[in-house]
């Protein structure tokens, strides 16, 4: 995109910030957070949630790779570091909600 297009875009956008409030239009706060405590909390807890999905997958795909390895060491291998680190991934995201969990319980307080 060239500098023009660009600059059109961002005029194009300045108007209509004031188009919409003279209309009465109002825009929600999609993330519903109403300070950066409890933003960060909701990323950890997305981020969370989204290994409490992606985790079993990986075991049992590292499971399925050690039963049909059939004696390969390299399949046997990237069966191992897919287990070990999607094991180490969600401690690290456990931690993580843990210590996110005790800042807000400590600075609230």
């Amino acid at each position: 995109m060239n500098k023009k297009a660009t600059f059109l875009i961002l005029i194009s956008f300045l108007l209509l910030i004031p188009l919409t409030t003279i209309l009465g239009v109002t825009l929600e706060n999609p993330i519903g957070a109403e300070n950066f405590g409890e933003l960060v909390d909701r990323i950890i807890d997305i981020f969370f949630t989204l290994a409490l999905v992606v985790t079993p997958l990986m075991i049992v795909i590292a499971g399925l790779l050690f039963v049909t390895a059939a004696g390969n060491p390299n399949q046997v291998q990237t069966a191992r570091n897919i287990l070990l680190y999607s094991l180490i991934g969600f401690l690290i995201i456990l931690v993580a909600k843990g210590i996110v969990e005790l800042f807000i319980e400590v600075l609230t307080k």
